[in-house]
């Protein structure tokens, strides 16, 4: 297993009105890896990334990026991350060309025309390159959020709500760039409220709620070990209500639909499938068609956050 490349140890934020935005966070994000950060409003998600950026310093705990000490080593820790904060934060009068360079040289780095050209192209920006940001559409703007953050070549990147206010086509282009991102080594956090953002990218899935991180697992095994499987099965004619020799399987019934939905186990030995259908079988029920569905990423997410 190689070193972290964020490693989080007893992260404690209190704020002076004695809020708790952050209790006891341990948390280790390695080198080339997709972490997607899901959480309700207020659970701590944009306060978490603040510390580890050193926007916001934290009351206890230690944390590292990239092997270095944010607190005790601020310049080289800092000099590792990009960021990509929620608000969109430029100088509205500037070209897109002068923002990025301003940015690289925040961070001591030499000019570099090749490294800033290629970040605009990739992002779409580079025929914008000497507009004013004002001009700017909100999504062109939010690219030019991230250039600012790529601009001195950062090995961590934080994308903090990076889709907020970006139509869809856009959001899949952001998607795929983050992917190209991570092929050439660099590890992304981002925080989404669009689950379909971490089921489509991520490779470890977070759940913040209450300054409490309350579950870290690879997205395939979450949802494989908390997804639901469910059966529908539509029937010929319809049901009034369901039999009560079908009561062992707990079914509903989805009268608009004309269906029975059995809620299973398919981790388990036995799923009781078969047992179902040749009950339905011997009652005399014309099954028209079989159905399978599994659990989204955003029904698991729901049922951690109410404790279910």
């Amino acid at each position: 297993m190689p070193s972290p490349a964020i490693s989080i140890n007893g992260l404690t934020k209190i704020y002076a009105s004695g809020f708790r935005a952050l209790e006891g966070i341990d948390l280790e994000v390695f080198p080339g890896e997709i972490f997607a950060l899901l959480g309700p409003n207020g659970a701590g998600k944009s306060t978490l990334i603040n510390v580890v950026c050193g926007i916001v310093n934290a009351t206890a705990g230690t944390v590292l990026a990239d092997g270095h000490d944010i607190v005790r080593d601020y310049r080289a820790a800092r000099a590792t991350i990009g960021l990509v904060p929620q608000e969109l934060t430029t100088d509205a009068f500037e070209t897109v060309i002068a923002t990025v360079k301003f940015s690289r040289g925040l961070f001591g780095k030499p000019p570099s025309a090749a490294h800033l050209e290629k970040v605009l192209r990739d992002l779409s920006l580079w025929e914008k390159r000497n507009d004013k940001i004002a001009t700017l559409s909100g999504g062109m703007k939010r690219r030019v959020m991230i250039a600012k953050a790529l601009s001195h070549e950062p090995r961590i990147l934080f994308l903090d709500e990076p889709s907020a206010g970006v139509d869809v086509e856009l959001r899949r282009d952001m998607w795929q760039m983050v992917r190209d991102l991570r092929a050439g080594g660099v590890t992304i956090v981002l925080t989404t409220h669009y689950i379909e953002e971490a089921e489509e990218m991520a490779d470890r899935v977070g759940v913040i709620n209450k300054g409490k991180l309350i579950l870290v697992e690879e997205k395939a095994t979450l949802m494989h070990k908390l997804g639901k499987s469910q059966l529908f099965v539509h029937l010929r004619r319809p049901l009034a209500d369901i039999p009560e020799a079908l009561a062992p399987w707990h079914l509903d019934l989805a009268r608009a639909t004309n269906a029975l939905i059995y809620t299973y186990d398919m981790q388990a030995d036995d799923t009781g499938i078969n047992a179902l259908l040749r009950q339905l079988t011997a009652l005399g029920l014309d099954v028209k068609s079989l159905q399978t569905r599994q659990s989204s990423l955003e029904e698991i997410f729901v049922q951690l956050v109410h404790g279910k």
